[in-house]
């Protein structure tokens, strides 16, 4: 019977996930990985985590992290990048235009309506619904398969608009989405988004509510989300799945099966 595993935030760790589909011996013919985003950066092979999850990528669902979509800014010139680190390699690989233009086809949203599960890296604000969630994932995702991808790095770092609106345009609107997909952790009561605070639920202002926390429109799908290694993947909501575990950080990478719901964790050696 095929299976569905989900793993979080790589950024890089490739020895940990290959030991982890090893021990839940993950058949690519029958079986479905789904990775929350931030595949690259920070661990140590950024550059062979690409390459082996495209190795696999018709058994793969991928969502974009901020630092996937930091790469192709770096990538297409939109940001500079030290000569010898981790995404450098990527981008003077022999594989850099496979690896980069396979991503830019990569959404900020997945969703599988038999499972009722949907995936992206930080989480679903509680002012949109999943049918909004999935047309706004369709705006970026569009742009980024288009000539105008570039122009979007350009444009997508900073803080604001705090707050999403429908009326919002252009790469302001675009920024917006990107932001609430992709940094999001905790919000206003208005649902404004805070993109300082970056530790765990205890340590917020009394104004600030982690996004999860708010009242949510998923009906019965369940969501998973990365991107929070502060969390440690540890909170409890009965439709909402955090798998960022910090491996990155000294943490384990954490592999789910969803259907059943265990765990299986690996540390990088």
């Amino acid at each position: 019977m095929p299976r569905t595993f989900a793993v979080g935030d790589l950024q890089g760790c490739l020895e940990p996930l290959q030991r982890l589909l090893d021990k839940v011996n993950f058949d690519e013919s029958k079986d479905q990985l789904w990775c929350v985003g931030d595949l690259v950066n920070r661990g140590p092979d950024s550059l062979g985590t690409l390459e082996f999850l495209y190795s696999i990528r018709k058994s793969l669902k991928v969502v974009l992290g901020n630092h996937d979509l930091h790469l192709l800014a770096i990538a297409y010139g939109e940001k500079k990048f030290k000569e010898d680190n981790d995404l450098s390699r990527i981008i003077q690989s022999d594989n850099a235009d496979t690896l980069l233009k396979w991503l830019r086809k990569q959404p900020l949203l997945q969703w599988d309506k038999d499972k009722k599960l949907a995936m992206c890296h930080a989480g679903i604000p509680p002012m949109w619904d999943l049918k909004t969630a999935k047309a706004l994932s369709k705006e970026v995702q569009i742009v980024l398969k288009s000539s105008r991808h570039i122009y979007m790095y350009r444009a997508m770092y900073g803080n604001t608009p705090e707050l999403w609106s429908d009326e919002l345009q252009g790469m302001e609107r675009l920024r917006a989405i990107i932001n609430y997909f992709t940094r999001m952790r905790f919000l206003g009561s208005q649902g404004e988004l805070d993109l300082d605070n970056k530790l765990d639920v205890k340590s917020a202002s009394s104004n600030l509510k982690p996004w999860f926390h708010y009242p949510h429109q998923l009906k019965k799908t369940r969501l998973l989300f990365g991107h929070w290694a502060a969390l440690e993947g540890m909170f409890d909501h009965p439709q909402i799945t955090g798998l960022d575990t910090g491996c990155v950080w000294g943490g384990p990478l954490t592999l789910q099966h969803i259907e059943s719901g265990k765990r299986y964790r690996s540390y990088l050696k």
